[in-house]
């Protein structure tokens, strides 16, 4: 299969697991703000706001859930960083939020998993 093919495919599998967790998300309560924000400096799947917290959510989809959570490494966690900042930028009107990084993982067979402060920037 060429390279684009399996990107295609890949794009579309994260477009579906990204709406998986915004289903699984609202019926937590949170509302979408952004979905694939994208800067020059990273993307954030994800934009949900609840109450006073703003989270920016990761979506990462693997086979199992633990290797979903492995798959969020620091210089990931720094993109996703700084493209919040920028997000901020041009939604200042949402600064004064309790701002939180989150993931939901997703594997085959597993009902959704909720990270809520997945992690730190500082």
């Amino acid at each position: 299969m060429p390279a684009t093919e399996r990107r295609r495919r890949a794009e579309r599998a994260g477009r579906r697991g990204e709406g998986l967790a915004l289903w699984w998300l609202r019926l937590k309560g949170w509302r979408l703000v952004a979905r694939g924000f994208r800067a020059p400096v990273g993307e954030i799947d994800l934009v949900v706001r609840r109450g006073g917290v703003l989270a920016l959510v990761e979506v990462k989809r693997r086979p199992t859930l633990a290797a979903a959570a492995e798959a969020i490494r620091r210089p990931q966690q720094l993109r996703i960083a700084r493209a919040a900042e920028a997000f901020l930028q041009r939604r200042p009107d949402l600064a004064a939020l309790t701002l939180r990084f989150d993931a939901v993982l997703l594997a085959p067979g597993r009902r959704p998993r909720h990270i809520m402060g997945a992690w730190e920037t500082t």
